[in-house]
């Protein structure tokens, strides 16, 4: 199945890879202050202040009560387990190793749809995300001068697979609720989880300079909550597999980015895999996906992704 891109859908297209791929410098730099947990909670405490004034200016509706399990469960994976999960693997995982392992997520999104939204990518599209995944490959390799794994490297593992997750258990809930409405929902349930946090918060916040003040509060209203708000519109437009595929220019835009900022230089290899990312883009935006579930009808109930899940 294919759907063609409209002006909207590009635009939230646009606005979530740059802001994305900018949130991987901006958590460098909280890093150099916070911890990865209490970033990770400063985060996400600004993006759900944000997202409260845009549920009061919208008037925007509360969710059924059958549903909130399953938004719990999307917003502990998706932003409390996978944003902890990435911020720690950032210390003690090297940069190039935690952009390969990342870049795994849509391989494994495409493998979930498939068993859980009935979602089949043709032949030319698993050729053009094999290449892609090959390109963030030489980005990381060049970015690092080399791949060196660590016993940390499961806490990235972690935060690939909760993101891949997330994705699929918000596809069918896009069926019946707004997209801005869910990643709503999603960042408070999320942010809940990350409570857990808590203790000694205050008092880092307290001790941080303005920098990094600005730099979470960046982080907070932009990559999240603006940005998974326009992924959820994304997501809405088209099968899971193919959405998930375009995740593979984050590491290119994150390498641009980075220079931009904190004056890191690209090398010669990262910008040739960024290349070969674009090239193997094409063929997925070419391939089809076959799609042999039914998406729920608006104001069905979503259907049950992962047993036992409460």
């Amino acid at each position: 199945m294919r759907r063609p891109f409209d002006t909207k859908t590009t635009v939230s297209l646009i606005v979530t890879l740059v802001f994305w791929s900018s949130a991987y410098t901006g958590i460098r730099v909280g890093l150099q202050t916070f911890n990865p947990f209490h970033l990770a909670l400063y985060r996400f405490l600004v993006a759900s202040l944000a997202l409260a004034v845009y549920a009061l200016i919208t008037r925007m509706r509360l969710p059924d009560l059958r549903d909130i399990p399953l938004i719990m469960l999307s917003g502990c994976i998706g932003i409390a387990v996978y944003h902890a999960a990435l911020n720690y693997g950032e210390i003690v995982v090297t940069a190039g190793a935690a952009s390969f392992l990342i870049s795994l997520s849509p391989i494994l999104t495409t493998l979930l749809a498939a068993v859980f939204l009935g979602e089949r990518l043709q032949s030319n599209a698993w050729v053009g995300m094999v290449i892609s995944f090959l390109g963030t490959t030489l980005i990381a390799f060049g970015e690092n001068r080399g791949l060196h794994f660590s016993s940390g490297a499961l806490f990235v593992l972690l935060a690939t697979l909760s993101i891949s997750i997330f994705f699929i258990i918000q596809k069918p809930l896009l069926a019946k609720y707004k997209p801005f409405d869910l990643a709503t929902y999603s960042i408070w349930a999320g942010t809940l989880c990350l409570l857990v946090f808590l203790p000694g918060f205050f008092q880092a916040l307290g001790k941080a300079p303005l920098q990094a003040n600005l730099t979470v509060i960046y982080l907070g209203i932009f990559p999240a909550a603006l940005a998974y708000a326009t992924w959820a519109f994304f997501l809405s437009k088209m099968p899971a597999s193919r959405a998930a595929s375009f995740l593979y220019i984050n590491p290119l835009l994150s390498t641009v980015i980075a220079f931009i900022w904190i004056g890191e230089i690209p090398s010669v290899l990262s910008l040739a895999g960024g290349i070969i990312v674009l090239a193997g883009l094409v063929l997925v935006s070419r391939g089809g996906i076959e799609q042999k579930s039914h998406t729920p009808k608006p104001g069905a109930r979503p259907i049950r992704l992962i047993s036992g899940g409460r």
